[in-house]
């Protein structure tokens, strides 16, 4: 008879991280069958939730931030599993906003390593991190009796670890473009398959406009599994109006809603997450028009074009693939046309760098660049290089906080600083902008 993990001595915080680190070893595998096993060994706690499951390129986070924010104040108690986190590694599971605790975390993760201990036993295979976690994701979101769990794909989706879930009501399809592609395929229609693998017997599907190719795939699978189909086409959101502080709009029956992430695209999100709410009301979740509006207003989600500091204008963006680049872009010319504009830029090695930059670095007067971390970083001066093709006054600097304090010491009051890329960085970014804001704040105050 195995032990218990109440017999057992359980993890510390740091033995966790440690394991999640010696588990990159086992890379990201596609398919079902680890994931499988290893909740099998749990006793299946995925069967015992409710799923609203979202898939896409971009716009996944805002997204499942607008919809977990609206189900909050409707009064029901959501999961929330997310990644990558730019902060802290419990904000991959939330309850009701609230991160996992370290206590939680280490109990449950020695319950996972003890069942994948098992599985390797068997001559089974070690499950990945991203399996470990997802499974543990299911047991926390039974234990604290979640009416509902919105849950992110990691990658694509048909694939995804998350979807071996079979009790989806909505899946939603955030934008689809062109990522990830030697896994998930080279064209669109590749990685839309992929992406609408997330579709399944008996759920609602409610995907934002997409590209024609992609729309294709979409309502060709709703067929097949005979499943409704609504599209939130953000397009026919009226009256908007979009400061650096928030963006108001009517969309159907909601009139004059707030939202506080700005970007232009964040009106799709919005919308998105408004027709997933209702699909979500006819499988037996009402929500009110009160927590929708309440929920938008509320939702936050950082490093995606969050404004960290107004002297000078401070962005922060994930910007991390061609459509990404496209958005950062067209909301760099809606907000800040003649505007002195400096990037800090870091990229991974395996993105679309020279896209990236050639869809961006028109508007910046000057690039700053930093290094990214791990196996797919890549240096500033290996990035310095590709984005001199295309602008001349780009510097390679050792550090995200050396590159915030020149970018301060080259603003002036009509500079704007957008820092984007990597999300890796960007909680390094943020927390150092931030810090520096408060202080001088502070000092000013004094």
């Amino acid at each position: 008879m195995e032990m218990t993990n109440g017999e057992k001595e359980q993890m510390t915080y740091e033995q966790a991280m440690e394991y999640m680190d010696d588990l990159q070893s086992y890379g990201s595998v596609p398919g079902l069958t680890n994931i499988i096993n290893l909740c099998e060994k749990l006793g299946n706690p995925q069967e015992r939730l409710k799923f609203v499951h979202i898939a896409g390129t971009n716009g996944k986070g805002s997204t499942l931030a607008f919809i977990s924010e609206i189900l909050k104040e409707a009064g029901y108690r959501v999961g929330r599993y997310i990644s990558p986190t730019i902060f802290e590694y419990r904000e991959r599971i939330q309850v009701n906003g609230r991160m996992i605790t370290k206590k939680d975390l280490c109990r449950l993760m020695t319950e996972v390593k003890d069942a994948c201990e098992a599985l390797v036993r068997e001559g089974k295979a070690h499950p990945t991190p991203f399996e470990v976690e997802t499974a543990l994701s299911f047991l926390y979101f039974v234990e604290k009796e979640c009416d509902i769990v919105v849950l992110e794909t990691g990658l694509g989706g048909e694939q995804d670890a998350t979807n071996l879930i079979q009790n989806t009501l909505v899946a939603v399809l955030a934008s689809v473009s062109m990522d990830h592609m030697g896994i998930l395929g080279n064209s669109l229609s590749e990685i839309a398959m992929q992406k609408a693998g997330i579709i399944k017997d008996g759920c609602r599907v409610v995907s934002t406009l997409q590209e024609t190719e992609v729309q294709t795939v979409i309502e060709e699978k709703c067929r097949q599994y005979n499943v409704p189909l609504m599209i939130a086409d953000g397009s026919r959101a009226t009256k908007i109006k979009s400061t650096l502080e928030k963006q108001r709009f009517s969309y159907g029956k909601y009139k004059d809603a707030e939202i506080s992430l700005i970007g232009r695209y964040q009106i799709h999100n919005a919308v998105l997450a408004i027709e997933a709410v209702e699909s979500l009301s006819l499988c037996g979740y009402p929500v009110s028009e009160k927590a929708v509006y309440a929920g938008l207003k509320k939702a936050v989600w950082p490093g995606r074009f969050q404004l960290l500091c107004k002297k000078p204008v401070f962005i922060a963006d994930g910007a991390h693939n061609r459509d990404g680049a496209a958005r950062l872009a067209q909301s760099v010319e809606f907000y800040f046309t003649n505007k002195r504009i400096i990037y800090i830029m870091g990229i991974l090695r395996d993105k679309e760098q020279e896209e990236i930059i050639r869809q961006t670095c028109s508007y910046a007067q000057q690039i700053l660049t930093v290094p990214t971390k791990g196996a797919r970083g890549t240096s500033s001066y290996e990035l310095a290089c590709e984005v001199s093709r295309y602008c001349g006054n780009v510097t390679a600097l050792d550090s995200v906080q050396e590159a915030v304090e020149l970018s301060f010491l080259m603003a002036d009051k009509d500079t704007v600083i957008v820092a984007f890329g990597s999300l890796s960085y960007l909680g390094e970014l943020i927390t150092t902008v931030e810090n520096r804001d408060k202080i001088r704040s502070d000092s000013h105050g004094k």
